[in-house]
């Protein structure tokens, strides 16, 4: 991943140092539309991340190491700073805390 953010960084270097690819099932993905963020997590980013932008970037990568590179669209979300990366990464790349179930008081 390291590798893949490094090659994304020096062919877009506009999209500034602090990026983080979206794997195809994140939930910070619109399902509907992969290619744009959910509202929930572009309610979020509003709210915590403003100025924060979307981007597919095709790159030249293997799938596996050793493997034949090909070309590939990932998605990218570029942050203006490390700490709105890391808040997003917190909150949205990990898997969701169910929600507490309400004791009933009958």
């Amino acid at each position: 991943m390291i590798d893949l953010i490094k090659i994304i960084t020096e062919r877009n270097p506009a999209l500034g140092r602090f990026i983080i690819v979206l794997r195809s099932d994140s939930r910070a993905r619109d399902p509907a539309n992969p290619d744009q963020l959910s509202l929930e997590a572009q309610a979020w980013i509003d709210a915590h991340a403003p100025g924060a932008r979307l981007s597919a970037e095709t790159v030249l990568i293997a799938s596996y190491p050793g493997g034949m590179p090909a070309e590939r669209t990932v998605t990218v979300l570029a942050f203006a700073d490390a700490r709105q990366l890391a808040a997003f990464a917190t909150a949205w790349t990990g898997d969701p805390e169910p929600e507490e179930k309400e004791e009933s008081s009958t």
